[in-house]
């Protein structure tokens, strides 16, 4: 999970570069492309008849569209805000999680995980206040993006019983087919140098997903899931390293908040696992 938090953050690092010259279309094809080749191994793997006739596909679709929309939408906010201060606002995911959950899927929201909600969008309004220095829109960006990722993950874990390599594979190929959509509105020519880094971006986040895969593997989700909150100290230290950004106090007293909140609740997930 460290591996694959670290290839993520290398990954954003690189998109925020390469968006601030093409458009997110742009990204996002030949961001998929290379990483539907990496997948191709394991595509031919699998039984025909997954791919072609999946389970409960207009969930499968929708999941599609989520994830290509939080992809979109993090390139889009990290082109108008600092590395750190974008992903201070995708850590509190788990926040949105436990609260979607709570009403779409009717789990239970006990005293414990309400106080940690309480206390994460608390740490959310902080981190937001500091966002809006840098105006509405790419905070808006970033909330939706946050909104969708939640979705993305719900329609994921309803999913579960569905390959992994399935899963990745229809993701990989809706972000291809949005992109190729987006593509003649928005097309500046990249160099050649530029393709390969474009290019890059597919091949690390495949690397990246199969180690958090393998991750879950060897040990219960709430065990390594808390590693993820490892991403913003690389986002700052990469901010800064590569783009001069130096986050402010209530960002950083924001993501503290979110982080701790973070943790309050996967130490409830883990006692509630106990037997």
């Amino acid at each position: 999970m460290s591996a694959a938090v670290l290839a993520f953050s290398l990954n954003d690092v690189l998109g925020k570069w390469l968006v601030a010259t093409y458009s997110v279309a742009q990204v996002l094809v030949l961001r998929s492309i290379a990483a539907l080749v990496v997948l191709a191994p394991f595509i031919l793997r699998e039984d025909i008849g997954h791919l072609l006739r999946p389970k409960r596909p207009w969930l499968q679709a929708g999941r599609v569209a989520f994830g290509t929309i939080e992809v979109a939408c993090f390139y889009w906010a990290v082109s108008m805000m600092p590395l750190a201060d974008t992903m201070a606002f995708w850590m509190a995911t788990p926040i949105f999680v436990a609260v979607a959950s709570a009403v779409l899927l009717q789990e239970k929201l006990d005293r414990g995980r309400f106080v940690a909600v309480v206390i994460g969008f608390v740490g959310v309004l902080l981190a937001l206040g500091a966002g809006l220095d840098f105006g509405w829109l790419p905070t808006l960006v970033a909330i939706l993006g946050v909104c969708v990722y939640s979705a993305y993950l719900l329609s994921t874990r309803a999913l579960r019983g569905t390959s992994a390599t399935v899963l990745a594979a229809y993701q990989m190929g809706g972000a291809l087919l949005f992109g190729l959509v987006m593509l003649p509105f928005a097309w500046i020519p990249p160099t050649a140098f530029d393709v390969l880094l474009l290019m890059l971006l597919g091949v690390v986040g495949v690397a990246a997903h199969l180690a958090v895969t393998r991750s879950l593997a060897l040990a219960p989700a709430p065990v390594v899931v808390p590693w993820q909150y490892a991403m913003i100290l690389w986002g700052i230290l990469f901010g800064w390293f590569f783009f001069d950004e130096v986050p402010t106090a209530t960002m950083l007293a924001g993501v503290a908040v979110i982080i701790g909140a973070g943790f309050w609740l996967t130490r409830l997930e883990l006692r509630a696992a106990r037997p």
